[in-house]
């Protein structure tokens, strides 16, 4: 009787799950005030799980969790009920990698102090003057909010004290460590009491977040929301498949599709966030560009105006986007994908924050391919692959978006009534349906002109599994451009970044360039057909690290030596190539081996085999050279007057002194190299 009344209300409290409240978590009247006049109603789950913990004593944390989950609450309500507005000393240190996060994190924890009487937070960080942090400093205030540079500058400076610190947070530790901020964390977690708590939060868990955790984590408890390094569930992935040289058209084409998109484009490098920001603004579409070459007044401006809606379009690399709160953003569109993984993570979650949908594109070509299908595996979601719209299909949600906007329209009569005398009368020769026209084709002019003429953009027929290989040309560059070698690699701290310096320093004018493909001891890389022999020629005398470079023409597909069976040969095409330059000596570059072997591999077939096996047979069964009576030594036969042929008269009779000993010391001794 006991278990029918009992079991089924443990089955009730199972199914429905009642909402938790701030007040339950332990967090103060003041401080519950401060957040429900920002809008917060219900602790969302990473809050549910840190904020108890938190407010203990001696709970060191790592959470886990994407951005957009609520994690500045997380941490900052508890820290903030920890403080002691009586002490003029700085109690709690909030480590952030950007100042644009910085500046966010701090204007949080102000509104949340805002009935904390007493409770100061100070922003400290690199691009803005020093002078007003110190002063601020010098008074004194309870949390600071910093960069590493900025903060470890201040200590240096004896202006930053953190004898006092109980509490620390690394706030996206993940991207601090990835940008090189890991001995400067070191460095300044040194300064603080070893009785501190440490509170790590990361979207990603790295061996180097691993690494952070064991050596100044205590027992740490670890907080997971969703799985580890998975992508946020609010976000949907797609990818379009494009030319290289499509990317932009392709941009433009996605940007239209979606008339009331608010998003943030992700480029590579600071030169090409630069030219897309231009483009757009050229085309007519609301943009704007952040990168590190900016000042910080000109990001805070950008950003400012971003957030206002007053800038649809936020053209930016990672780093400079690192860490940006902004509310409502549809899109995050990647202008092909960056080189890491976790990247693409920080990337994604910019959109679909807060519970919200968002969706994130990638445009890329068929060489990236394999990226799409490694974040696939790690955030443990599918990508779409997306067609494209054509331009009639753009130029109707455009239309609509016109006709929806006429209809909301708020009409105010009492302004215009004064001028709609006069309107009517210029306007009274046309009917409904002229001046329907008339209104939509101004409104609507600009896409109907542009997709009139607009050419489709094909998808790559890149080569798939099981296709056949002539699809591709002989050097295996993607059509219209061409692939070269250049023998330095990874190993030689070369990546994407350090070629295209390389082309930029030694090559004049502006070159496009497609694919970069980085081995461990060698690249490639293609740029047009037409591009090829001026950077060809440019590259002739080029130097890295006081180290001559070899770049030429690729003649077929790159392996690293001893891939054996599982390196792809080149096609025949690529093996005439080959041949055809036999002549040359390949193994004139200084990277080890030659560039047959890095382009085929080393033979390791039975043929080869039987070959080596057949020539140490034939070594070991040939007599020496004593066995056939050779006893004098090989080559020209010298003696110790040899010198004096070069001297006239031949001989000792033309010399005039007492003849040298060459057995001294200092005659013809070899200069070691330096």
């Amino acid at each position: 009787m006991v278990c029918a009344v009992y079991c089924p209300l443990v089955f009730y409290s199972l199914k429905f799950n009642v909402l938790k409240t701030f007040e339950e978590l332990g967090v103060s009247a003041e401080i519950r005030q401060a957040i429900e006049e920002l809008g917060y109603e219900h602790p969302m789950p990473v809050q549910e799980e840190v904020i108890p913990y938190l407010l203990g004593e001696n709970n060191d944390v790592i959470a886990l969790a994407q951005t957009g989950t609520g994690k500045t609450a997380a941490y900052g309500l508890p820290v903030l009920q920890k403080i002691d507005a009586g002490r003029n000393e700085t109690q709690a240190l909030i480590l952030s990698p950007t100042r644009e996060l910085c500046l966010q994190i701090a204007d949080d924890l102000e509104s949340y102090s805002k009935y904390l009487p007493g409770v100061r937070v100070l922003p400290v960080y690199g691009g803005a003057n020093i002078e007003p942090q110190i002063r601020t400093l010098k008074k004194g205030v309870q949390v600071i909010v910093a960069t590493p540079g900025r903060l470890i500058d201040l200590m240096e400076r004896g202006v930053a004290s953190l004898e006092q610190v109980e509490n620390v947070v690394l706030d996206e530790a993940d991207e601090m460590l990835s940008m090189g901020f890991s001995e400067s964390i070191d460095k300044i977690l040194a300064g603080v009491p070893e009785n501190h708590n440490t509170l790590l939060f990361s979207a990603t868990m790295s061996r180097e977040i691993e690494r952070i955790a064991k050596k100044y984590l205590r027992d740490a408890k670890e907080i997971v929301v969703g799985s580890r390094n998975e992508g946020a569930e609010t976000v949907n992935h797609v990818y379009y498949m494009v030319h290289a040289k499509d990317k932009y058209l392709a941009l433009k084409r996605v940007v239209d599709y979606y008339p009331k998109i608010y998003a943030i484009i992700f480029c590579r490098t600071r030169m090409e966030t630069q030219e897309v920001a231009d483009k757009l603004i050229q085309d007519g579409y609301n943009a704007d560009s952040l990168h590190g070459d900016l000042s910080q007044q000109q990001r805070d401006l950008t950003m400012q105006k971003f957030r206002q809606h007053r800038i649809q379009f936020l053209v930016a690399t990672d780093v400079a986007a690192r860490g940006l709160d902004v509310d409502d953003l549809t899109h995050v569109i990647n202008y092909g994908m960056p080189d890491d993984i976790e990247s693409y993570t920080h990337r994604s979650g910019r959109t679909g924050r807060a519970g919200k949908k968002g969706t994130s594109i990638c445009i890329i070509h068929t060489k990236e391919r394999s990226k799409i299908r490694a974040v696939e595996k790690v955030i443990g979601k599918e990508f779409v692959k997306g067609e494209l719209p054509s331009g009639k299909e753009i130029c109707e949600k455009q239309l609509y978006k016109v006709i929806d906007d006429i209809e909301r329209v708020e009409v105010d009569e009492e302004e215009i009534a004064q001028f709609l005398p006069e309107v009517y009368r210029k306007l009274e020769w046309l009917d409904k349906e002229d001046l329907i026209k008339r209104v939509v084709s101004r409104e609507f002019g600009r896409f109907l002109e542009y997709y009139a003429n607009a050419p489709e953009i094909s998808e790559p027929t890149g080569r798939e599994r099981g296709e056949k290989r002539g699809k591709r040309n002989a050097h295996g560059a993607e059509e219209g451009y061409t692939r070269l070698f250049l023998n330095v690699g990874k190993v030689d701290g070369f990546y994407a970044k350090e070629v295209m310096k390389l082309i930029n320093d030694n090559v004049r004018g502006k070159v496009e360039i497609g694919r970069i493909d980085l081995m461990k001891s060698f690249s490639f890389f293609e740029v047009p057909e037409a591009e090829a022999e001026r950077v060809l020629q440019g590259l002739a005398k080029a130097q890295v690290k006081g180290r001559r470079i070899t770049v030429e023409i690729a003649t077929g597909e790159a392996h690293e030596p001893g891939d054996g069976k599982k390196a792809r040969r080149a096609g025949r095409d690529g093996r005439k190539g080959r041949d055809e330059r036999g002549a040359r000596d390949r193994r004139k570059h200084d990277n080890g081996y030659a560039y047959e072997e890095a382009a085929y591999g080393k033979p390791k077939g039975t043929k080869g085999k039987e070959a080596a096996g057949k020539k140490r047979a034939e070594r070991a069964e040939k007599p020496s050279r004593e066995e056939r009576g050779y006893t004098a030594a090989r080559g020209k036969k010298y003696t110790k007057d040899d010198w004096k042929q070069f001297f006239e008269p031949k001989g000792a009779d033309g010399l005039v002194g007492e003849e040298p000993d060459f057995s001294e010391e200092g005659w013809a001794r070899r200069i070691p190299k330096k």
